[in-house]
C-alpha cells in the first residue's frame, strides 16, 4: 500500500543545509566565480551584500576573492551551517522581501538561484528592488539570475511530466518527484515535491512558488526603483547549459530558461 504524503509547511533541502549541498552540488563554484566576473567586469567596490545566501557557498568565494561580504537569509538552519562551513563572511538574518542593513553600505548587491523570484507580488518585488537601492552606495550593482519567465511561453517540456531526481547521503536514498504548474492568474511557477527516503520516514508533500518575472518586465520594475540596466540575457550563466566559463561575455538572448541581469543604482551621491 502506497502512502500518501504528509504535507510539510517547511523544506526537506532548506531546513538541512547539508542535504542541500548534497543534492546540488557546486565543487568548482561556479555560480560564485560568475558573480565575481561580473563584479569585476563593472569594477563594483568591495563591500558585497548576498541576498538569499543560502548555504554560504558562494558567499564564501567572494570573500575569498577579496571582497567584504555579507551573507542574508531568512532560513537559520542555512545561516548556522554557513558560519560553520562557509566561514569569512558576516552571516545575517534579513528578508529578501524587504530588508534594511545600512544606507549606502554596499557597493552590490548579488542574489543567485532565482531567490529574488520568491517575491511573488509587485509590491514585493518593489521593496526588494527598494532596500537594495537603500542599501547601495551611489552606483551600486544589482546582480541577479533566476528562472526566466518568457521560457514558458508557449513551451510545456518543463510541465509535461514530473521529474524524478535522487540522492544518496550517510546510507539513506532520497528520492524527490516534482511537478511544476503555471498559476497564470498570480503569474506563479508553482512547485509541488513529494520526497521519499528508505530510512522508514513517511513521505512528505512541500509546496513552493516563484514569480515568473519577464525581461522586459524586469526592466521596467528595476528603472522604476531607480535602476539603470546594464545587462540582461539567458547565458552564459551559472545554470545554463553549456554553462558559463572565464571569459564568456553576456549573450544577447532572452529566450532560455535562465535569465541573468546586471543593474546599477542611478540614485544620485
Amino acid at each position: 500500500m502506497t502512502s500518501t504524503p504528509t504535507a510539510s509547511a517547511h523544506n526537506l533541502l532548506t531546513d538541512n543545509p547539508e542535504l542541500y549541498e548534497t543534492r546540488f552540488p557546486d565543487p568548482d563554484r561556479l555560480a560564485g566565480r560568475w558573480a565575481e566576473d561580473c563584479l569585476r567586469r563593472h569594477a563594483a567596490g568591495p563591500r558585497v551584500l548576498d541576498m538569499g545566501c543560502g548555504t554560504g557557498r558562494d558567499a564564501a568565494h567572494l570573500h575569498r576573492a577579496g571582497r567584504t561580504v555579507t551573507g542574508a537569509d531568512l532560513s537559520p538552519a542555512m545561516l548556522a551551517h554557513a558560519r560553520t562551513h562557509h566561514p569569512g563572511p558576516d552571516y545575517v538574518h534579513a528578508d529578501l522581501r524587504g530588508f534594511d542593513l545600512g544606507r549606502d553600505a554596499f557597493d552590490a548587491v548579488v542574489c543567485l538561484d532565482s531567490a529574488l523570484l520568491y517575491c511573488h507580488t509587485n509590491e514585493q518585488l518593489d521593496a526588494f528592488l527598494s532596500s537594495c537601492r537603500r542599501a547601495l552606495a551611489p552606483g551600486g550593482l544589482l546582480v541577479a539570475e533566476m528562472r526566466n519567465g518568457a521560457y514558458f511561453l508557449g513551451r510545456t517540456d518543463l510541465l509535461d511530466t514530473p521529474r524524478a531526481d535522487g540522492f544518496v547521503r550517510q546510507g539513506t536514498a532520497y528520492r524527490s518527484t516534482t511537478t511544476l504548474t503555471v498559476d497564470r492568474t498570480a503569474q506563479l511557477l508553482r512547485r509541488t515535491r513529494v520526497w521519499t527516503a528508505d530510512d522508514g520516514t513517511e513521505p512528505v508533500e512541500q509546496r513552493s512558488a516563484w514569480r515568473l518575472l519577464f525581461p522586459l518586465e524586469a526592466v521596467h520594475l528595476l528603472a522604476a526603483q531607480g535602476f539603470e540596466t546594464l545587462e540582461l540575457h539567458d547565458g552564459p550563466g551559472p545554470r545554463t547549459e553549456p554553462p558559463w566559463r572565464e571569459g564568456l561575455l553576456p549573450g544577447r538572448t532572452t529566450d532560455a530558461d535562465r535569465l541573468h541581469v546586471v543593474a546599477r543604482s542611478t540614485r544620485p551621491c
